[in-house]
């Protein structure tokens, strides 16, 4: 290397891109959008003192790429992304470093530092915790479609033992797309012999009556939806509606073949167990009174959120969230024709209006929690995702016999998944949609702000011109 490249500015400049990038590669592999990852990677640019007008930022799924050129020089560097999960603890983690980066003028010896013990940090709870608030999540689902609140236990412990073994199996280093499949299958299992507990007569007579459910089938179009990729389903229509189609198709494939790898694993276990009616003879209609349904999303929300390793002080904001939404959308949902109390304007609809309310109320509960919109929002309206639209239309395609009937469940369920999963995300991303302008504005004051305060501490002359947008 040239004495040149190895001046102290240099190297410093090296140094500086060096912080920035793995800043946005924790932002990748924590599952942020990224509309959130370019933006919370020009406000760190912002603080390293990078211009923005010379830097260049490229986000894909596996790779980050920053370029900063001038009329005369041009420095690249690269950062791979290969351990992706979902962890929105470091996703407000970096956004509240970012601010306070600029806030209390840190150096760049404090900024790796904090970035480090970020990186570093256990998550919020063990694999037990998780398993066992991701199992009653799943029993939550099945309030949802109907069932009573013994399958509701019955399905929890399947969905508990799916999800343990599951995190075993990524523990010790297996294929990812392999170990949902056996998750999924594991689950369907212990639920398929949970239904003997009611099914069966001589066991039946020997249990109490409050181990024998009237809904005995329920459990298996819940025991798996542990699996379901909510966050990256509401991150690729985030992104496409911002224009980052790469990113957005990307996140759309792996989604896909996370259902996919679960229906495999369905389908698998319902043709072991010999079951004949999982997609069309078992409805999802619910008739829960209401007081029901909002226990049920809030325990689905909370236990979804110990995935999403939120930070605990948020659970119980998160359940009144996953409560808002999911009574919000089945009162638009339901009404007199399946003998409920509602607007009976259907699913799409009630969708919608759930997730759209919800994070118009998170837009300005960030402000009370000091957290990002998302950390609210999507553990929110997680409870409405259409878990079972999706594997049941996956199921039907993979056992059609060619059927016209079967063709028709399958198109019917993929399309009432897409559609509903479509406005659960656009409810999510409104405020950004219609009010996308007065946020972008807002934010560029407050960094401008900051800044222009940051150089007066220094003693530096303020340019205006020069100071980097957000």
């Amino acid at each position: 290397m040239s004495t040149e490249l190895q001046t102290p500015a240099n190297l410093e400049l090296r140094r500086k891109l060096d912080l920035l990038l793995k800043t946005g590669q924790l932002l990748v592999e924590s599952s942020a959008d990224t509309a959130r990852i370019i933006r919370n990677m020009k406000r760190t640019a912002a603080f390293l003192g990078l211009p923005e007008k010379n830097l260049h930022i490229f986000v894909n799924y596996t790779m980050l790429m920053v370029n900063l050129s001038d009329d005369h020089h041009s420095f690249v560097k690269f950062q791979r992304c290969e351990k992706h999960g979902i962890n929105m603890d470091a996703i407000a983690a970096v956004s509240k470093l970012s601010w306070k980066a600029i806030i209390e003028d840190y150096t760049l010896d404090q900024y790796e530092a904090e970035l480090n013990q970020i990186k570093r940090k256990k998550r919020n709870y063990t694999d037990w915790q998780v398993a066992v608030a991701a199992g009653f999540a799943c029993g939550g689902f099945c309030i949802q479609f109907g069932c009573d609140w013994t399958a509701f236990f019955y399905a929890s412990i399947a969905a508990i033992l799916g999800m343990r073994f599951r995190t075993f199996l990524n523990h010790k280093g297996s294929n990812h797309y392999v170990n949902i499949a056996v998750a999924a299958f594991l689950s369907t299992i212990v639920a398929w012999l949970s239904s003997f507990l009611s099914t069966d007569a001589n066991i039946a007579s020997a249990l109490p009556s409050f181990m024998v459910s009237s809904t005995p089938w329920h459990p298996l179009m819940a025991c798996a939806l542990f699996i379901v990729p909510g966050v990256p389903i509401i991150n690729f229509v985030s992104d496409m509606l911002d224009g980052y189609v790469q990113v957005g198709l990307v996140r759309f494939i792996n989604t896909l073949l996370m259902v996919m790898a679960m229906a495999f694993g369905i389908a698998f276990a319902i043709g072991v167990c010999g079951i004949n009616n999982f997609v069309t003879d078992l409805s999802m209609t619910p008739h829960h009174d209401y007081w029901e349904f909002a226990l049920a999303a809030a325990i689905s929300a909370v236990g979804f959120s110990t995935i999403f390793n939120i930070p605990r002080r948020l659970l119980p904001i998160v359940a009144m969230g996953g409560l808002i939404a999911v009574c919000t959308r089945n009162f638009i949902n339901l009404g007199p024709s399946s003998g409920n109390i509602g607007l009976d304007m259907g699913l799409i609809t009630g969708s919608l209006a759930g997730s759209a309310l919800v994070s118009i109320i998170a837009t300005q509960a960030m402000h009370w929690f000091h957290t990002p919109h998302h950390c609210l929002s999507i553990p929110s309206v997680i409870p409405m995702i259409p878990g079972v639209l999706m594997y049941r239309c996956l199921f039907a395609f993979i056992g059609m016999r060619g059927v016209v009937g079967e063709v028709t469940v399958a198109m019917h369920n993929g399309i009432m998944a897409s559609l509903v999963t479509l406005c659960i995300a656009v409810g999510v991303a409104i405020p950004n949609i219609f009010f996308r302008r007065m946020l972008f504005l807002k934010r560029k004051k407050k960094l401008s702000d900051l800044l222009i305060q940051r150089r007066r501490l220094h003693g530096e002359f303020v340019d205006l011109n020069e100071v980097v947008e957000n």
